[in-house]
């Protein structure tokens, strides 16, 4: 759906103020006191001199509002549909003084945040379907911090990948994380993140695009078509957004001629010749190489230290030696690796016993339930964890944890 068309555009300004002025003035503004017409024109006949006179002060308020809508109009086009900007800006820088007890600031951010999340509701809201980009790394990091659970390393990389990527002014290639480590860990929950702080309408951002291996391409006799499906799927979102998200689920189970297919995606490209340059980040989440991240962090428990000890340096190498040892492992084995295309792989570790219960607390908030920590140690126990002798990592992380708590509905 695009702009409505030109005929509507008046009535609708004038809704739109009627709405959200009520009147001359704005929530929170004391109104201009009405002119004293009757006592300065005096009651008289229509044809009169002073019914003549009433009659061009009325025209003249009708003239003000007139020129005012049109300039409210104009000031909501340029933020809902992106157009006629260079003219309001001439405009304001242009006017030595505002209308008299008019202004744009009336109208209030709030409001026009709720007018064009309501236009943006029924269809794109500029061209190139971009402009809901809101890159909040600031958010990205306060959340990951607050409601990801038992992984420092995670926490920390991301974000610094993330934040380098969008401040390089011109970008040589797209970035490229790979998350590795058990399931339930939080690899799905921090691609949503990042993408629920990247773009206002997160996963339903039309630069948002989410394959999932056994789902989207599930029959290895049509490798062909998914490979052309696939290409033209990431070329059209890339032609459409400057800014595209690509994420793509149980990565070990990629085709190695699929991962081949969108490798020029992630290559190195030039941007010199683009008034824009173009941006586009690659996450894929993998199970692979989850033994290894778990030996490392039961090898530094039972060596009596902390898990915040480990580095990401002593986990990227473990994981590099183990993916290029992996057999017939199409993702291990892809060029991604082999070219280094891939620009870090970020560890999940696995979680234990008061991280569940973390994560616990969190549907229970996420549901408005309440909660004692009985309740919790509960919903930790239902958990199944290993090794066998220590029982130290849950076995399924916290993936089935909100699932959980349904036995603890009153």
């Amino acid at each position: 759906m695009g702009r409505p068309p030109p005929g509507t555009r008046g009535s609708c300004c004038v809704l739109v103020l009627l709405l959200f002025l009520g009147g001359s003035g704005s929530p929170g503004t004391t109104p201009r006191p009405r002119e004293p017409w009757a006592e300065e024109q005096g009651a008289g006949p229509e044809g009169g001199p002073r019914g003549s006179g009433r009659y061009e002060a009325v025209k003249k308020h009708l003239g003000a509002v007139g020129a005012l809508s049109k300039q409210y109009w104009q000031y909501l086009a340029c933020r809902v549909w992106q157009e006629g900007c260079e003219e309001q800006k001439e405009k304001e820088e242009g006017e030595s003084r505002p209308i008299p007890s008019w202004g744009f600031p009336l109208v209030g951010q709030d409001y026009l945040e709720i007018l064009s999340a309501w236009y943006c509701s029924f269809g794109r809201c500029c061209e190139t379907g971009d402009c809901r980009i809101i890159n909040n790394i600031t958010g990205l990091q306060a959340d990951l911090r607050e409601q990801l659970h038992g992984q420092h390393l995670a926490k920390e990389v991301v974000v610094q990948a993330v934040q380098g990527f969008l401040l390089s002014p011109r970008p040589q290639k797209a970035l490229v994380l790979s998350f590795h480590g058990w399931s339930g860990t939080g690899k799905n929950f921090v691609a949503r993140m990042v993408a629920s702080h990247l773009y206002r309408d997160g996963l339903k951002s039309d630069c948002v695009r989410v394959f999932v291996s056994l789902l989207h391409f599930p029959h290895h006799n049509y490798l062909d078509s998914y490979k052309a499906q696939l290409q033209r799927q990431i070329s059209e979102t890339l032609q459409h957004c400057r800014q595209a998200l690509f994420i793509f689920d149980e990565a070990e189970k990629l085709h190695s001629s699929l991962l081949d297919a969108i490798r020029p995606f992630m290559a190195h490209h030039h941007n010199e010749g683009q008034a824009v340059p173009q941006r586009s980040i690659f996450l894929f989440l993998s199970n692979l190489g989850g033994n290894t991240i778990n030996e490392v962090a039961l090898e530094f428990w039972r060596a009596g230290r902390a898990r915040e000890e480990i580095s990401m340096e002593l986990l990227e190498q473990r994981l590099r030696r183990e993916l290029q040892e992996a057999a017939e492992n199409g993702y291990a084995h892809s060029q991604l690796l082999r070219e280094n295309l891939i620009d870090v792989l970020v560890p999940f570790l696995p979680l234990e016993y008061h991280h569940v219960k973390l994560c616990a607390r969190d549907a229970f908030r996420a549901r408005g339930l309440p909660y004692t920590e009985a309740t919790l140690d509960e919903v930790a126990q239902m958990m199944v964890f290993v090794p066998k002798e220590e029982k130290l990592f849950s076995a399924q992380g916290c993936k089935s944890v909100p699932q959980r708590i349904n036995y603890f509905l009153p």
